[in-house]
């Protein structure tokens, strides 16, 4: 058995949302490679088991000019825990004096909080449905390594659209996006799921490969091709976890308020990283 290590790296510096005013201490993971033969341990975990978001971890997502954070709000109305329950909501707004966009909805995310390299990750959640429903769960680079998106990649754990019976689970890079390489190797998978039920949306990360889970079973790889060249492999390098309940978009299509509310439950989610003993930095 090969002898492995974590490095916890602790930087300072200030979160980049406006509402988090004070400094924290940001927490990297990174798993040391040639770890394989090692079991999982887990070592992070989010239970939403209080009533309001540990700013430590999370920050509520900010809106953006993207299609999917055009509608993201730090409203609470778009937030609420419930037994252990977080739900994220995508709701019409009836506010317009305050915020003039017609639909606002809830997001999160940990960057510049929790970010890891390397490792496995589960998330437990419900996806609700409606027309312009486009609820996420994915993972961005927490440093820009390589230069600006695409070139860090993302990993899209899961995305739902309107009322499919069908979840998409992508990876996206510089050589999927705009050298349009999808299928050597294929780039994403389509699956079936229990709809409208609780599902376990996972993700397996190794040096070489991202392995994509759907209830623990593997629905589809994705290997590293290039021998680390990162315009098909920029997954070397810690990424933070994003999880919210978009709203429209070209991709979802036009929203249709009589749907509204939606939301997206989240249960917990679960990291595990495969190591032997754990060094401070």
């Amino acid at each position: 058995m090969k002898k492995t290590c974590f490095f916890f790296l602790f930087i300072t510096f200030s979160s980049c949302s406006l509402l988090q005013f004070k400094k924290v201490q940001p927490q990297i993971l990174i798993q040391k490679q040639h770890s394989e033969d090692l079991d999982w341990k887990l070592v992070w975990i989010e239970e939403f088991d209080s009533n309001i978001l540990d700013s430590t971890r999370w920050t509520k997502i900010p809106s953006n000019n993207a299609d999917w954070g055009r509608h993201l709000s730090i409203s609470q109305d778009c937030y609420s825990f419930n037994e252990g329950i977080l739900s994220l909501k995508g709701i019409v707004n009836h506010d317009l004096k305050n915020d003039s966009r017609p639909y606002l909805t809830g997001g999160i995310f940990t960057k510049g909080k929790f970010a890891f390299q390397y490792g496995k990750i589960e998330i437990r959640a419900k996806l609700g449905s409606a027309n312009g429903a486009w609820p996420a769960i994915w993972m961005l680079a927490e440093k820009n390594k390589y230069g600006e998106y695409p070139k860090n990649g993302e990993i899209d754990i899961v995305e739902h659209l309107n009322y499919d019976e069908i979840i998409y689970q992508t990876v996206h890079s510089y050589y999927t996006l705009e050298e349009k390489n999808t299928e050597q190797p294929k780039s994403f998978s389509i699956t079936k799921f229990k709809k409208d039920e609780f599902n376990i949306f996972g993700l397996e990360w190794f040096p070489d490969k991202l392995i994509f889970t759907l209830n623990g079973e593997q629905t589809f790889v994705y290997p590293n091709i290039s021998h680390n060249q990162p315009l098909q492999w920029p997954f070397d390098q810690p990424f933070y976890i994003l999880i919210d309940q978009q709203l429209g978009g070209k991709w979802v299509g036009e929203i249709n308020p009589d749907d509204l509310p939606v939301s997206m439950q989240v249960d917990y989610v679960k990291v595990y990283q495969k190591r032997k003993y754990e060094i401070k930095l």
